[in-house]
């Protein structure tokens, strides 16, 4: 299937702790466009696929995204490193540290839990493929916003990594659209 490397996609780095950054970065820990929703949404939606390569494309993106859930992951737990409860409480994370402690748990910004609903899947391959461009746009859209939230240089190198990535994850979806299309018209003799 694959081979997991111990090492990040991309290297992540953090100048100096930031407790309001870390909870905005949940977003794309476990709110509803983050990364577990895209990688649960596509390991999904790769059995409806017409083609091989709309399957294996799916597949690949999806095991990226896991990867990138990693790298949020990891994110947060550098720009929280050291930092005291009564700081993560003045700054809003009070909540979320009494019940997880320093784990981190799938939650958007605002301590709502991860949800299944949030993931799409019809059965239809150009539904899908269309929810998933839209979904990468989101992604792209998020980590935008997020480097403009921030003004550390080591993590907005991380986040921007993140961002070209959902620009050529719709690409690709863009191409695997043209390719199952082209199928689903195409004659065929039995």
């Amino acid at each position: 299937m694959w081979v997991y490397t111990k090492r990040l996609q991309h290297p992540v780095r953090v100048c100096k702790p930031d407790v309001k950054m870390a909870k905005f970065l949940l977003t794309q820990y476990g709110g509803p466009d983050g990364e577990l929703s895209a990688a649960l949404r596509y390991l999904n939606q790769r059995y409806t696929m017409p083609t091989k390569k709309a399957k294996g494309l799916l597949t690949d993106i999806g095991t990226e995204e896991l990867a990138h859930l990693e790298m949020i992951a990891t994110m947060v737990y550098k720009l929280l490193k050291g930092v005291p409860p009564s700081v993560l409480r003045r700054e809003g994370l009070g909540e979320h540290f009494a019940v997880h402690n320093s784990a981190l748990f799938y939650t958007d910004p605002a301590g709502v839990p991860w949800t299944a609903s949030y993931i799409q899947a019809q059965g239809d391959p150009v539904s899908d493929l269309h929810e998933d461009m839209a979904a990468e746009q989101k992604a792209r859209q998020a980590y935008e916003q997020l480097i403009s939230l921030t003004d550390d240089p080591c993590l907005k190198d991380g986040l921007r990594f993140l961002r070209e990535r959902e620009v050529v994850h719709f690409q690709r979806f863009g191409e695997a659209l043209n390719d199952v299309q082209g199928f689903m018209e195409s004659k065929r003799f039995y």
